[in-house]
């Protein structure tokens, strides 16, 4: 056996440029190749055939136009043809397991071992870093879009299919091969098993490290996470895996949850980016709840930009009676909210009759009064008109008959009682208008409506809410005027309105609104657009600018090819923009 081993060691030595070995423990890397070869003959033992055996021997050795610098890189690929004997049916011995697909035989010494995991390291390195998934953060999350991790594998060689550490990790991602940890993740009866590699999640997270490696560490298999949902903890580990963040609307939340209970920073930076950038009057009040939970400020404050301006919708929205009481609190004591005091009564009523059901209380007014508890007296009651007083809070029996006879009193006597409700009418969000025009013109130079288009473009650097605009009147005398405003951004209508103003003959500017503020994204070109109908005869802008700063916000203008009617960037119609914006110093 011995003169055995010697022979196939000279005969694997030769191939791959070693030379005649005259003993089998020189040093380590023929000590491999003994190994080796000791390996290939207890083949022989159950083969029988010397055809099987040439064709085992020829195939564990190396071709010699193999461009290979350096003996010792030999090594790996003389196992990968070990490897592939096996897998051809081969080994009679049926000993190895079906998940060792590393191809390399179960006795190879601790020196090839080694050797093979040092050449793993010398050719793993990305040709190219990969770039950070925050670096292009937007709605739309760029993917790897890797097939199943569990068909990828599949192959006995799949390692070298993966020219990245970056793809090797990822084939690994929620897969069962050479997972040392489990978990169970989701509510009972909910649940989800999700294999994972403790090394990976330690890298990744100081929490999992310290489950797993810290000096309290438990060596359990199985993992039970009931507080969090299964997709949201398979977005967690997609990104320590595979180094991609992939957000979706319904469950973004939950990641950010995730990711903080994790500390998993980046995952939780690009979950806010993400609530950011989809932010709108109807999500607001949850996401204002949700980032106060989360303590992000950052988000609180967009949050809060959205619901002062946008109050009304805000208030209307389903989510609005998903918040909690603290978030409620906020809401009402709000001083910039442009809103009437009755939208916020209503709306306390609502989140009140949603909070009954949810204890499973039938929704009267006195279990209504009990759950809103102090915020009731937060809205401001006596800044109402009397007719939205004795029309709507009057008639709802939440009120105890002294307070709203306190209130009636407030209202029409000369001596005012005391209240338990503030008085002083919220300030509100103060307007903000941008004139693109330096001049007007007049008289001899008129301008005509004549029921066409008069359209221009702009675009800002800051989020803002546009009000309504500022249009020129009649040049000849007092007139009405119907005017229909309009504003679109990529040729869809964001927000319409049909209203009517009257022209005192003067050359100021007459303001015309919207219903509802509409929010304007930075670096985004939006269209106003405005059909009158009245006195033919108007001012019109002159001296046009394309660009225009006011306060932090600077507006860019551009031509509009809906415009019928003349005006442009340089004259025209659409004199002003109103707005809600950033505070301006003064």
């Amino acid at each position: 056996m011995k003169m055995l081993v010697r022979d196939v060691v000279s005969e694997i030595s030769s191939r791959i440029g070693l030379g005649i070995v005259p003993g089998c423990e020189q040093n380590g890397l023929h000590r491999g190749i003994a190994n080796l070869a000791a390996l290939i003959l207890e083949e022989e033992e159950t083969s029988g055939s010397p055809d099987e055996r040439r064709f085992q021997l020829e195939s564990a050795t190396i071709e010699e136009n193999h461009a290979i610098v350096g003996a010792e890189d030999r090594i790996p690929m003389v196992s990968q043809n070990y490897g592939s004997l096996r897998r051809r049916g081969l080994n009679r011995r049926g000993a190895e397991s079906p998940n060792n697909v590393s191809g390399s035989p179960p006795s190879v010494s601790p020196l090839s071992s080694s050797v093979i995991l040092q050449r793993e390291g010398a050719i793993t390195q990305p040709a190219s870093t990969p770039a950070s998934p925050l670096s292009s953060l937007s709605s739309q999350i760029t993917q790897l879009n890797l097939p199943s991790p569990e068909d990828c594998t599949q192959d006995p060689n799949w390692q070298a299919t993966k020219s990245s550490v970056r793809e090797r990790n990822a084939a690994m991602f929620n897969n069962h091969l050479m997972a040392d940890v489990q978990f169970i993740v989701g509510s009972p009866g909910h649940t989800q098993p999700i294999p994972a590699h403790k090394y990976v999640l330690a890298t990744g997270s100081s929490v999992f490290y310290a489950m797993f490696y810290g000096g309290l560490a438990e060596n359990k298999k199985d993992i039970e996470v009931p507080d969090v949902e299964p997709a949201a903890f398979l977005t967690l580990l997609k990104y320590m895996y595979c180094d991609e963040i992939q957000l979706e609307a319904d469950t973004v939340l939950a990641t950010l949850y995730v990711a903080k209970k994790y500390i998993v920073p980046h995952l939780a930076r690009a979950c806010v980016n993400y609530l950011e950038t989809s932010l709108t009057a109807k999500n607001a009040c949850l996401l204002l709840s949700q980032s106060r939970l989360f303590e992000e400020p950052d988000l609180m404050q967009r949050c809060w930009e959205v619901i002062d301006a946008q109050a009304e919708m805000a208030l209307r929205s389903d989510g609005f009676v998903d918040i909690d009481i603290h978030t409620l609190e906020s809401v009402l004591s709000r001083e910039t909210l442009n809103c009437k005091e009755t939208h916020l009564w209503d709306a306390a009523l609502r989140w009140a009759s949603a909070e009954c059901a949810r204890r499973e209380l039938e929704a009267t007014p006195a279990n209504q009064r009990r759950l809103l508890g102090p915020a009731l007296n937060l809205i401001r009651l006596p800044a109402m008109s009397l007719e939205e007083f004795a029309n709507g809070v009057a008639q709802t029996g939440i009120l105890n008959p002294q307070e709203t006879i306190d209130i009636f009193l407030h209202f029409t006597a000369s001596s005012k009682p005391q209240l338990c409700y503030p008085i002083k009418p919220r300030q509100g969000l103060k307007t903000q208008v941008c004139h693109r025009f330096q001049s007007c013109a007049y008289r001899s130079n008129q301008w005509r409506y004549r029921g066409r288009c008069d359209s221009i473009q702009f675009s800002v650097d800051k989020r803002i809410f546009v009000v309504g605009f500022g249009l020129y009147g009649s040049s000849s005398g007092a007139a009405d005027y119907n005017v229909k405003i309009e504003l679109k951004r990529l040729g869809r209508v964001l927000s319409e309105n049909n209203t009517k103003f009257f022209s005192d003959g003067s050359s100021n500017t007459f303001h015309v609104y919207f219903e509802n503020p509409i929010q304007i994204e930075p670096e985004c070109f939006y269209t106003a657009s405005a059909i009158l109908d009245g006195g033919e005869l108007s001012y019109f802008g002159q001296e046009g600018m394309s660009e225009a700063t006011i306060g932090s916000v600077n507006f860019q203008f551009q031509c509009s090819s809906e415009s019928t009617n003349g005006t442009g960037v340089q004259g025209g119609q659409i004199p002003e923009l109103i707005f809600y914006g950033p505070p301006t110093d003064d």
